[in-house]
């Protein structure tokens, strides 16, 4: 009778050794993200970029290249986020693979 499999705990998420969670970097992943604002209006973000890159200086040359505004954000959560206006994803994701040096495979694209 206790030969019963159905009655044990068992975690389908317990081997993938990712939490779910939003905050934070998640094994080194760059994420670009899409936010909605109001109308036509969006905003991209950027988190979890290397500890090696100078924010300031990243979102200097991300504004001068892409001829937007732009504001880092320092959340006690995600850490620094980078917010550009407008919509940017395919644009940060070549640069930061031809000039950064960073493999596609680290970056994550979000949005529609």
């Amino acid at each position: 009778m206790s030969d019963i499999q159905n009655l044990q705990n068992y975690d389908p998420f317990a081997d993938l050794g990712d939490s779910g969670d939003i905050g934070g970097e998640q094994q080194g992943y760059i994420h670009i993200r899409i936010q909605q604002r109001n109308g036509r209006k969006t905003l991209t973000t950027i988190q979890g970029l290397p500890k090696n890159f100078d924010q300031k200086r990243m979102l200097k040359i991300f504004k001068k290249d892409f001829a937007c505004n732009g504001t880092l954000v320092e959340d006690e959560e995600l850490g620094s986020v980078i917010q550009l206006q407008g919509d940017q994803r395919t644009k940060v994701s070549t640069l930061l693979t031809t000039e950064g040096g960073i493999d596609k495979k680290q970056i994550k694209i979000h949005g529609f």
